[in-house]
């Protein structure tokens, strides 16, 4: 047990010196992971940071656009609607009519012809012929909602089929000065407009433009859908109008379909708004390739480095066996097993010392083969190794503390250190010792061990021999005495008593 004890302790050093240079590395792969996780969160944050930005551009430009000709259009409903209170109007040729009426109104290849309705809905007045054809529009929302609420303004229908092609209309009340109803301004804008504007950008396919009203009815869409066209958001129970707000991003699936896609929406600054938006495989389509490439290289890093940690503490560990055994033949008595004479000077003087900071006993017992000289000289060397082998056996199985040490001290001459032991006790561990021996002897010879038993408490100035050579008095008392006894020496005037 005392072996395997002080094997467990040399070993232990070099066992914490691999697990600490396993956990080293390990803890150092975890950091540069972390490290490299953090910067490429920071790449991909700083690739939407761009996509946000380049969606946001290029909303606020299709909103400016459209904006820009909504408000075009809407100075010349303006301009028609003042210009029906002339009073004039009413006595002039259709010819000069038009000319009054239309003449600052802007035309364009997808501009319709603006139209004047009556307050029943007839149409009046059509900038595209002097002689419209018979017209009643009194049933449509945009003619319903002027004739319905004065303060309306500007108003955008929803997007339909008009005069032919499908449009978005633009109307205005006309009043007369009293706010009375008098009629509807109303011109169209095409959606071969949005079609062109959209066929100039540099769009991926998978690239959303959308342009809503202010209730978010949608306008118009690319990719176009006919679908689509008209459908309020507001109706889709899993998309919240909280989900875009101004001026701001979002990420997910959107309303129309089910791609994720990275959405930001224009400046609400007009009766329209524009919403952008790209799909997140595009977005983070370079960064995933860099994220791929960094990561590959790192895991190669990180096992390369793991598995040379491994390789190293293997080798420590080999090391630390080869060292332990050459320490263990270095302190370690050939024959008998115990440690050798120069191991156990080195252990009294460290439990000589530690006894004196503590004030506790340290005992010491010496052994020694009764006749020993005698027994080589019949039996021969041979024979008498194995009664050395035999007595260490005895004092291996009697001494089980983990502190104590029984060394070959010289020849057929043994010795124990038992720290913090009294001499009655000491002497119990010396006469265990004496009874085992004598028990193992064979019939034919027997053969027996005299011992010195001396304990003391250190104090400053002694020296550890004072143990010894009282030790070795009182052996030299049990040998005297007629062997195969123990004897304890009285301290300090090491006076003897059997």
């Amino acid at each position: 047990m005392l072996s395997g004890w002080r094997e467990v302790m040399a070993r232990r050093p070099w066992r914490i010196s691999a697990k600490l240079l396993i956990i080293s590395s390990v803890v150092t792969v975890i950091g540069f992971s972390a490290i490299c996780v953090n910067v490429m969160l920071d790449m991909r944050r700083g690739e939407e940071a761009l996509a946000r930005q380049t969606l946001e551009n290029l909303a606020t430009t299709i909103q400016s656009d459209v904006s820009r000709n909504v408000e075009i259009y809407d100075l010349a409903l303006k301009a028609v609607a003042s210009n029906m209170l002339l009073p004039e109007l009413a006595t002039v040729s259709k010819p000069i009519r038009h000319l009054i009426l239309f003449d600052h109104a802007t035309t364009a290849r997808h501009f319709g012809a603006i139209q004047v309705f009556d307050a029943e809905g007839r149409l009046a007045i059509d900038a595209s012929t002097l002689d419209p054809l018979p017209e009643n529009r009194s049933e449509e929302e945009y003619f319903r909602v002027h004739r319905d609420n004065p303060d309306v303004g500007l108003f955008i229908s929803r997007p339909m089929l008009f005069r032919g092609a499908y449009a978005i209309v633009l109307s205005r009340r006309i009043s007369d000065t009293d706010g009375g109803f008098l009629g509807v301004v109303a011109g169209s804008i095409r959606f071969s407009y949005f079609h062109e504007l959209f066929e100039r950008l540099n769009l991926d396919p998978e690239d959303t433009i959308t342009v809503l009203r202010r209730d978010r009815t949608i306008m118009m869409r690319r990719p176009f859908d006919l679908d689509i066209i008209g459908t309020n958001l507001n109706d889709r129970r899993t998309w919240k109008a909280d989900n875009l707000p101004v001026g701001t991003a979002y990420s997910g699936k959107g309303p129309v379909d089910p791609t994720p896609r990275l959405y930001v929406r224009s400046a609400d600054n007009g009766p329209l708004f524009v919403v952008a938006g790209k799909p997140l495989t595009a977005v983070f389509a370079l960064w995933q390739k860099e994220a791929y490439r960094i990561g590959a290289v790192v895991l190669a890093l990180a096992l390369f480095v793991l598995g040379s940690t491994l390789v190293l503490a293997r080798e420590i560990g080999r090391r630390a066996e080869a060292e332990r055994k050459l320490e263990e033949m270095a302190t370690t008595d050939a024959l008998t097993g115990l440690k050798n004479r120069r191991k156990f000077d080195t252990v009294i003087d460290v439990e000589w010392r530690r006894a004196m900071r503590q004030k506790a006993p340290v005992a010491l017992l010496m052994i020694d083969a009764d006749h020993f000289k005698a027994y080589n000289d019949t039996f021969g060397h041979q024979a008498g190794d194995q009664v050395l082998v035999g007595i260490a056996i005895c004092i291996s199985d009697s001494v089980s503390r983990a502190g104590d040490c029984a060394a070959r001290y010289g020849g057929e001459e043994f010795a124990v250190l038992l720290p913090n032991t009294s001499a009655t006790d000491a002497f119990k561990v010396a006469e265990t010792i004496r009874l085992k021996v004598q028990g193992w002897s064979d019939d034919e010879v027997m053969l027996t061990v005299s011992c010195g038993v001396a304990s003391l408490v250190p104090t400053a100035g002694m020296d550890w021999a004072i143990l010894v050579a009282a030790a070795d008095k009182a052996l030299y008392a049990a040998k005297a005495g007629g062997r195969n006894q123990s004897v304890v020496a009285s301290l300090p005037k090491l006076s003897l008593v059997a």
